[in-house]
């Protein structure tokens, strides 16, 4: 339970007051519930989805704009300034340390200030497009932002650290890794197989898994090439940019 209320706490805007254990299990157990997290939080979309389009009955694009607000209300817009803080310090074309710095910076340049827009726009398309079609939408709502995050996990366990200091640095001192890698692919592959069923596909559910397998090895090797490892701006970069390239996949291949 603590790791799930520890999830709840920091990687949600959910009010949990409290002061929680964040010992070796507790902080491991945070990660493990993080995905779960995800997918309570794409429930939490699909709700707004359906009180849009059959409760209230607007079209299809504001329920597509409503999906998206939902979503960073319920984030508190954690991974979105992830997006845009590695906008601005890639964009930068500086050298590591600086770029870093740019990451720890609070503001938001210009770079960052696109890559945040165009980010939201092409999720708003996405999900205008999504609610075109009616194939397991549930369960579709609540994988991707549960496989992203599962990716997200194997991506920061097996990266260095960038940098020796901050929150991630706390985290991944006080992480189980190999337990927490073995428990996000378990999630991971019975998400996948669950899609298979209801979707009574293969193809689809291959894909994603591929989608996921690939942004987390790609992404790694980027990180270490630009960045030199691993940030917690990183890691909600890496969550918005693979759930992006997921719904993609779903509106190919469906």
């Amino acid at each position: 339970m603590n790791g799930l209320l520890l999830a709840l706490q920091f990687f949600t805007s959910f009010p949990i007051r409290k002061e929680l254990p964040m010992e070796r299990k507790d902080v491991t157990a945070m990660y493990i519930a993080l995905p779960f997290v995800g997918g309570l939080i794409g429930l939490a979309m699909y709700g707004v989805a359906v009180l849009f389009t059959d409760g209230i009955g607007t079209g299809s694009l504001l329920a597509a704009v409503s999906i998206v607000v939902a979503g960073v209300a319920l984030t508190g817009g954690l991974h979105m300034d992830g997006f845009a803080d590695m906008g601005d310090a890639f964009f930068s074309y500086r050298d590591k340390e600086k770029r870093l710095e740019i990451l720890d910076d609070p503001r938001i340049g210009a770079f960052g200030t696109m890559a945040l827009i165009l980010l939201i726009v092409v999720k708003i398309a996405l999900f205008e497009e999504l609610l075109h079609r009616n194939d397991g939408l549930l369960l579709l709502f609540i994988a991707v932002p549960l496989l992203a995050r599962a990716g997200m996990n194997v991506y920061f366990s097996t990266t260095r650290l960038a940098k020796e200091k901050g929150i991630a640095h706390f985290f991944k001192g006080k992480l189980a890794k190999g337990k927490l890698i073995a428990w996000s692919i378990g999630t991971g592959a019975a998400t996948i197989v669950a899609l298979g069923l209801v979707l009574h596909s293969i193809f689809v559910p291959i894909v994603l898994l591929g989608v996921v397998a690939t942004a987390a090895f790609l992404f790694r090797r980027w990180s270490l090439q630009h960045f030199g490892g691993v940030s917690g701006d990183l890691c909600g970069a890496f969550i918005e940019g693979t759930e992006v390239l997921l719904w993609l996949a779903i509106i190919i291949c469906i």
